[in-house]
């Protein structure tokens, strides 16, 4: 199913544009009527959309997106007004895709992980360093660790995930908190994302993704297709952030079953507070957060 997704929105995507040539294309050559319109802005919609993910550093959007899809409902109806065979079958498809996108390609389908519920002991994991040392997740036992495990520096929603949790780095540290940032990409890239950033977090690479599927949050085929030209592997890791206690336990886990909404730093700060005011010197496990965002 996920190789399905990966070509799904590369062609999607794809598609989208195409629409958007041949749109201008008939514009120049006969003038636009409201059938290449409407496909027209249908298409710019989509593409706007995916665009601003870059542009504007998003970190997560509405789970449906109810006020772009209408947008796009509206813009494909226009298409239907004076309907013509092929560019008002266009912004049908694409406005078929784009529920494709919103209510299947965005979810990630975990379901309950046990082994990373709250209270759990975080199980032994090996990474590596920028430069391809072996590193164990026993060597941050003792402190407060914050696993965040993320797709790629191809992926927008996790750049401006970590950049949003940098921000906050002294707040994590006045806490006592180390940051570990861990994704299945080439440690080339890692070494490029560690250099854009000033701040004392470690970035590790889970190489052949083998500690995501030990933990059960590895997906396979999740990168969209094309990306491997780019130096990327198909695998990759389903977007995760634990809070890992001194003492080796899971304190927080968010396990979110849509790659487009991520957890605020907020709410990493307001779980290690309430932990620390629950019992002083000594947190303890309270609630198992773990999201669903079907609804």
């Amino acid at each position: 199913m996920n190789k399905i997704k990966a070509l799904f929105i590369s062609t999607f995507i794809g598609l989208a544009v195409i629409v958007i040539v041949l749109a201008v294309a008939q514009f120049f050559q006969d003038g636009l009527g409201l059938a290449w319109m409407g496909a027209l802005l249908t298409g710019f919609l989509i593409v706007e959309f995916f665009v601003s993910l870059f542009r504007f550093k998003t970190t997560r959007t509405p789970a449906k997106l109810p006020l772009l899809t209408t947008l796009i409902a509206v813009a494909t109806a226009v298409a239907q007004v004076r309907f013509q065979l092929f560019p008002s079958s266009l912004s049908l498809l694409l406005l078929a895709g784009w529920l494709a996108y919103v209510y299947w390609y965005s979810r990630l389908d975990r379901g309950q992980n046990e082994q990373l519920a709250v209270g759990r002991p975080f199980p032994t994991i090996t990474l590596e360093d920028e430069a391809g040392n072996k590193v164990s997740s026993a060597d941050f036992a003792g402190q407060t660790t914050l696993y965040l495990f993320y797709r790629g520096n191809w992926c927008p929603l996790c750049m401006a995930q970590i950049k949003e949790v940098a921000a906050q780095y002294q707040e994590l540290a006045q806490r006592g908190v180390q940051v570990v940032l861990v994704s299945p990409q080439p440690h080339k890239f890692t070494r490029n994302l560690a250099a854009r950033f000033d701040i004392p977090f470690t970035f590790l690479v889970d190489a052949g993704n083998k500690a995501a599927r030990q933990l059960g949050i590895d997906q396979k085929n999740g990168v969209p297709a094309g990306m491997e030209l780019l130096g990327y592997d198909s695998d990759t890791v389903m977007p995760t952030v634990l809070i890992v206690g001194e003492d080796g336990r899971i304190l927080y886990a968010d396990l979110t079953d849509s790659y487009r909404i991520r957890p605020e730093p907020a709410e990493f700060l307001r779980v290690l507070d309430n932990l620390a005011a629950t019992k002083p010197g000594r947190a303890r496990a309270k609630k198992v957060f773990i999201k669903d965002y079907a609804d």
